[in-house]
């Protein structure tokens, strides 16, 4: 019998601690596009309710994989029972074109009772629990850092990485060689890369360049705790949440993190416009708070351009929630914050700015 260092999580198997529960299954799930303000939601809450969702990742069930993620995973060793069921619903009942559509499973639309468009809708990310001991990290043709370069040969590489438990917490593991003996060990952090809000036109988007709605904006900071603002769209804000990661480096330079489904506990607030402008300034894009970060992002198809965006975006920041002159908030960022790149491969490119909220504690906003 196979040993893992946790339970799997089939649906509606182990703890649920949010106020709602909704599983990924055909009638809850969107492959590859993002919803729009015509969509209908799967589930209405209330401001400030919670809401674990069991996520798929979409590795193993690609045209790559075979769109069998029992037969996939089982060349690596799983067993037919370590391997979701929600998965296995998805990959036999659905279809995507991969000309047109994009490979992430995207779970939602969640309807917040009252949010209106010019609020921002407030996620915070309570708890995420891995669902599976293992995932895959894929470097495709044409996708990625190095386009051209990598992957060597006619073939996609995807890497099956097990995930082992550590005195000091999770693991994934690596070899050094293809088949041989040697290993690396990196530590897990895991966040969903898609988390969003329905767009106000009547198209889905494509579910790979994230924008001023959130998406696929694959930004690691977004571990338990953290907190994601959204500038809502539409009448209910129509919230989503996919593509979850275990890990993820800066960049994402392959292609994908170390993709596998987690089940997430959300929290979903409103939080009306004219305490949004109090707090933050106007936000026309995705806004990141850790404990110690207020996290400004930029995005754009050019990375440079990007990165100026971000900047536009953190001078404003600090000009509204802090007072400072202008000049002044572009030498404090010279000075004192990482300016860090979300991940090059999703079509738009994506940064954000790490401002440390600590340097402000002299202020006084009252």
């Amino acid at each position: 019998m196979t040993s893992f260092p946790f339970p799997i999580l089939q649906p509606g198997v182990g703890e649920i601690a949010g106020d709602h529960y909704l599983r990924s299954t055909p009638d809850t799930v969107m492959w590859g596009r993002l919803p729009c303000v015509a969509d209908t939601a799967v589930l209405e809450v209330a401001s400030g309710e919670t809401v674990t969702i069991d996520t798929v990742s979409h590795e193993g069930i690609l045209d790559d994989h075979g769109t069998d993620p029992v037969a996939y995973f089982g060349s690596h060793g799983i067993p037919r029972e370590a391997v979701l069921d929600d998965a296995v619903e998805v990959a036999s009942a659905l279809s995507r074109n991969p000309d047109t559509d994009g490979p992430h499973v995207v779970t939602g639309p969640i309807r917040v009772t009252d949010a209106e468009p010019g609020d921002l809708l407030k996620i915070t990310v309570v708890s995420l629990a891995p669902r599976v001991p293992y995932g895959v990290i894929s470097n495709r043709h044409g996708k990625g850092a190095l386009i051209g370069e990598l992957p060597r040969g006619a073939h996609n590489v995807s890497v099956f990485t097990p995930v082992e438990a550590r005195p000091e917490g999770l693991v994934g593991v690596l070899p050094v060689t293809e088949g041989g003996e040697g290993r690396i060990e990196f530590p897990l952090a895991p966040f969903l890369g898609i988390m969003g809000v329905a767009v106000s036109d009547d198209e889905r988007p494509h579910s790979v360049p994230p924008g001023p709605h959130g998406g696929n904006i694959d930004i690691k900071l977004l571990t338990e705790g953290s907190v994601l603002y959204l500038p809502v769209q539409v009448a209910g804000a129509l919230a989503y949440v996919g593509d979850p990661h275990f890990a993820q480096g800066d960049g994402e330079v392959a292609l994908t993190a170390l993709e596998a489904s987690l089940r997430a506990t959300l929290q979903f607030e409103v939080v009306p416009r004219e305490v949004a402008l109090a707090e933050f300034g106007e936000i026309v894009g995705p806004l990141v708070r850790t404990d110690e970060y207020l996290v400004p992002t930029g995005m754009d198809v050019d990375l440079n351009v990007a990165m100026r965006n971000a900047v536009r975006a953190a001078v404003k920041l600090i000009e509204a929630r802090w007072g400072l002159d202008e000049h002044l908030a572009y030498a404090y960022l010279s000075a004192a914050t990482d300016f860090d790149i979300s991940q090059v491969v999703d079509v738009v490119c994506g940064v954000h700015a790490r401002i440390r909220e600590a340097d402000f504690a002299k202020l006084d906003r009252d």
